[in-house]
């Protein structure tokens, strides 16, 4: 992935990170991911972003899908913290756009992935932060060429996965995009469960994110396939 200018570099990545959890969706380096922010503690957020140098917001999943609207009778709503996947990805807000209803409009460019250190105390500000581990994925933002082993062959599962799923996607001028914008526009825009989407995020790397999606889609294809049999 070539580096962008615009970029934080590993050295300057920040020591905290404010999360936000969203049950089934995936954000990869190198990926871009479109949000509609309406919630009061993440319209802090975005705004608290915004005025770091970084502007990284860290995309994690509950643990279980659908924790983050299960709130305990003794507990009150704007105190529940619903436990979240150790593993997620920061993303730099690189648009943002206010809506004349008070929301915000904001892409997260995927940067680089981090397993959560420790979470800390929730502040005054109202939303999450977490003191992360970039290590495990430094090479996220190490420059490199990706190559699929078989595009003809990934082009064709994905197709026949998207088929079964009555799921549609313009393929007009999908042969000019390179492979890794390819596997990770793929990863995140397929209907796939949060707990696939979180074994993708968890890929050693690209090659291994490609060979579980084709995987993955060849198994939902069969299964689908001979639902529809029966």
């Amino acid at each position: 992935m070539t580096a962008n200018p615009f970029s934080t570099d590993y050295q300057s990545l920040p020591a905290t990170l404010p999360i936000f959890p969203l049950t089934g969706v995936l954000l990869l380096p190198g990926g871009r991911l479109p949000l509609n922010v309406f919630e009061p503690r993440y319209l802090a957020m975005v705004r608290a972003a915004l005025q770091r140098p970084d502007r990284l917001i860290g995309m994690v999943q509950p643990l279980e899908a659908g924790a983050d609207k299960v709130v305990a009778a003794d507990v009150k709503a704007a105190e529940y913290q619903p436990p979240v996947r150790l593993v997620g990805c920061a993303g730099r807000i690189v648009s943002f756009e206010e809506t004349p209803d008070g929301r915000y409009q904001i892409i997260l460019s995927g940067l680089i992935r981090f397993r959560i250190a420790r979470e800390l105390t929730v502040d005054e500000e109202g939303f999450r932060k977490v003191v992360p581990d970039w290590a495990p994925f430094a090479h996220d933002m190490a420059e490199h060429e990706f190559q699929l082993a078989d595009r003809p062959r990934f082009l064709s599962v994905v197709q026949e996965y998207l088929k079964t799923r009555q799921a549609r996607l313009d393929w007009k001028g999908i042969e000019e995009v390179a492979d890794d914008d390819l596997v990770v526009a793929m990863a995140q825009m397929t209907p796939l469960d949060p707990e696939e989407k979180q074994s993708l995020l968890e890929c050693a790397d690209l090659s291994a994110v490609a060979e579980m999606m084709t995987a993955m889609f060849e198994v939902h294809s069969a299964t689908d396939g001979e639902h529809r049999l029966h």
